[in-house]
């Protein structure tokens, strides 16, 4: 775990660049707070931030980019901020997606849509329809989202399948639990960043982050631009993932790989 990088300069990576990266933006109500404006303004700003986000991953290389927008919590935020969000994410469906198509990104909303109005769920899926087939980056908002209720989905379904006789439950693994999950057919979660200073996940994408590193600053989201990016990306290429092994047998895997 770490604080933000002093890095100003575009980062020299010395090591593998991360294929999937998760994102807890937080800190758009405090920043609006610092401006004197009222919490929803911030929402607002923080759009910026995830184009600038968005264009950082596409430009690195990076796979798949998972944004945590709106927790299965946040409803019980005001009920006009929770308006305010859901508003904003159908202005940035209507007004993003074409970009998003044109620079060859898959756009994915991961999370219990149920909750959604049938209009937005119709917009969700014909955007979803309309990039499925891109492949430079795979983009997913989290909406409506919880890590546990991924993990109590994948069960059910798990559950559903052993009840029809599809798998034996002394079959279930790991690898095909995993198969039930939000994210099955993206690269496994390398890096989760948090915005805005706390130190924690806040229920997001537990069963992905099991060996992911974590990067935590005091930047605020709507100042979250492709500089403060590129330092966590950097801060990361510095770190040696172990993955249960000890330093010197990784050191000498990589040798090996040379």
């Amino acid at each position: 775990m770490s604080t933000e990088s002093s890095s100003k300069e575009s980062a020299s990576f010395v090591g593998t660049l991360p294929k999937h990266v998760a994102i807890i933006m937080d800190g758009n109500g405090r920043w609006a707070q610092q401006q004197g404006k009222l919490r929803t303004f911030g929402h607002k700003a923080g759009v910026k931030a995830v184009r600038a986000s968005v264009r950082y991953a596409r430009k690195k290389g990076i796979k798949a980019l998972t944004l945590f927008a709106f927790s299965s919590e946040n409803w019980k935020r005001p009920k006009d901020e929770v308006t305010i969000l859901i508003q904003l994410f159908n202005l940035v469906l209507a007004s993003e997606v074409k970009k998003l198509n044109k620079n060859n990104i898959r756009l994915k909303v991961i999370g219990d849509l149920s909750a959604f109005d049938k209009k937005l769920v119709e917009k969700i899926r014909k955007a979803e329809l309309l990039t499925e087939n891109n492949t430079a980056l795979t983009l997913n908002i989290a909406a409506n989202y919880g890590g546990r209720w991924d993990i109590v989905k994948a069960v059910q379904k798990i559950a559903d399948d052993v009840k029809q006789g599809c798998i034996k439950a002394e079959d279930i693994t790991e690898d095909s639990f995993n198969q039930y999950t939000c994210m099955s057919d993206l690269p496994s979660l390398d890096l989760m960043i948090r915005t805005g200073g706390d130190h924690r996940i806040s229920n997001f994408l537990l069963w992905q982050s099991a060996y992911a590193e974590f990067y935590f600053c005091e930047t605020l989201w709507p100042d979250f631009d492709e500089q403060k990016f590129d330092d966590a990306i950097l801060d990361f290429c510095q770190r040696q993932r172990r993955f249960g092994q000890i330093g010197a047998q990784v050191s000498s895997d990589n040798q090996g790989q040379g």
